[in-house]
């Protein structure tokens, strides 16, 4: 056990090495950064095997632990999940450097221009449970935005984030990078995410990747700025227009498809007019999941009643609770009252009440025919993500390189003077 004290001395000397390898990055060439992360994903690749023996250790532990269904599919890695992994970080370097791009530039009535730049934030930490791919990816993530990251994984995983972290960090002292750009927190102790939390001036910007009561204690705690979301309950709406064979198909696909995932949904809405709900329960039901449904959902289909909590419930397991709504505005009012303004989708055929949907759902993510499960950064596009924030500020949704940058004005002037 450490104490607070010790605590606070690790992470402040992690900090310190982080700095300066921060400045490193801040100034490196672009094509510095991504044979670093090539370099990393190739290391990764060779380092398979070791990695699974390191996995295989976490997930007999993490049995033994009654760790639950959807944690235990977090935490497992196989070669094609090793391989996603590493094609994540190659990827990564392939994306455009976000680090000077000039955002927007003016020229004053004097003269002097004006421009805004994207720079680095600095030294970036990652407080994540479970996941060991958040290693990669956050590694990935921040070298490639010219920021150092501390990172500080789960005990469950603790033997997986160490191999991983092994080899990417092999990648960037192949190529010149200073190891120090990601360092791990090895210690499981508690005590070093209240040191990382309280870290201000030394650590700028903290990420929590986890359980409920993991964010709630970010949040609570932390005296450094925090990016993060809370819960992903996630909702579908199947409009009254929407194709049937479409409907089913979006709705197992944003239940089922990995129902551990902050992306999966977790309620079903209903327009009172879908000529089919019963179908829509029945599609549900054959694939496995658990559905809870309100007084009129019950008296179509029978099957077991919802309580008032299931509607705040992220249940992260193959149940979902089913509403029935009175059209489009039924279904903003009940996300309203119940989202998390994490990822809503809409079925419909009906553009005009689709972009009504998607204009009027305040959520970071807001689909329209296609399933929750793509609230994913590799999905946009993105190469990876560091999480997916649900804030107003900074940055939203599925966070990447250009949300972990700030930016500085640059002024260019001719000897103007105010007088």
């Amino acid at each position: 056990m450490l104490d607070p004290a010790a605590s606070s001395a690790l992470v402040a000397a992690l900090a310190a090495d982080a700095h300066g390898a921060a400045t490193v990055l801040a100034q490196s060439p672009s094509d510095q950064r991504r044979a670093a992360l090539t370099a990393a994903a190739d290391a990764l690749r060779e380092a398979a095997d070791t990695i699974l023996a390191a996995n295989a250790i976490d997930m007999a532990r993490a049995r033994d632990n009654g760790l639950s269904a959807a944690m235990l599919d977090r935490l497992a890695l196989d070669a094609g999940r090793i391989e996603t992994i590493a094609q994540g970080v190659a990827t990564v370097a392939t994306l455009a450097d976000p680090v000077g791009a000039e955002i927007e530039r003016t020229t004053r009535p004097n003269g002097l221009v004006l421009a805004r730049v994207r720079v680095p934030i600095g030294v970036i930490g990652i407080i994540y449970e479970s996941r060991p791919n958040v290693t990669a990816d956050a590694a990935a993530l921040c070298v490639m935005s010219g920021n150092a990251v501390i990172l500080r994984g789960g005990s469950e995983a603790q033997e997986s984030n160490a191999a991983i972290h092994a080899a990417f960090v092999a990648g960037l002292s192949a190529a010149g990078l200073p190891a120090e750009a990601v360092q791990r927190v090895a210690t499981t102790d508690r005590a070093a995410v209240g040191a990382m939390l309280q870290a201000s001036g030394a650590i700028d910007l903290i990420v929590p990747r986890g359980g409920k009561s993991l964010v709630a204690r970010v949040q609570a705690e932390a005296r450094v700025p925090v990016l993060a979301h809370l819960d992903g309950i996630n909702h579908v709406f199947v409009h009254a227009s929407a194709d049937r064979a479409m409907a089913r198909r979006v709705i197992v696909d944003a239940k089922m498809r990995r129902t551990g995932v902050c992306g999966a949904m977790e309620t079903l809405l209903v327009d009172a007019a879908y000529p089919d709900p019963a179908g829509l329960v029945a599609a549900l039901v054959e694939a496995g999941c658990a559905v809870r449904g309100d007084a009129r959902v019950v008296a179509l289909t029978g099957v077991a009643r919802a309580h008032d909590e299931d509607w705040d419930t992220e249940y992260l397991d193959a149940i979902c609770s089913v509403a029935m709504v009175d059209g489009v505005e039924g279904a903003l009012a009940h996300i309203a009252r119940h989202g998390s303004h994490h990822t809503d989708a809409i079925v419909a055929a009906d553009a005009e009440v689709a972009e009504r949907f998607l204009a009027a759902v305040d959520s970071a993510i807001v689909l329209w025919n296609a399933s929750t499960q793509f609230a994913d950064g590799g999905e946009f596009g993105l190469g990876a993500e560091i999480g997916i924030a649900t804030g107003r500020l900074h940055a939203r949704g599925p966070v990447a390189l250009e949300g972990l940058t700030t930016y500085k004005w640059v002024g260019r002037g001719s000897g103007q003077v105010r007088g």
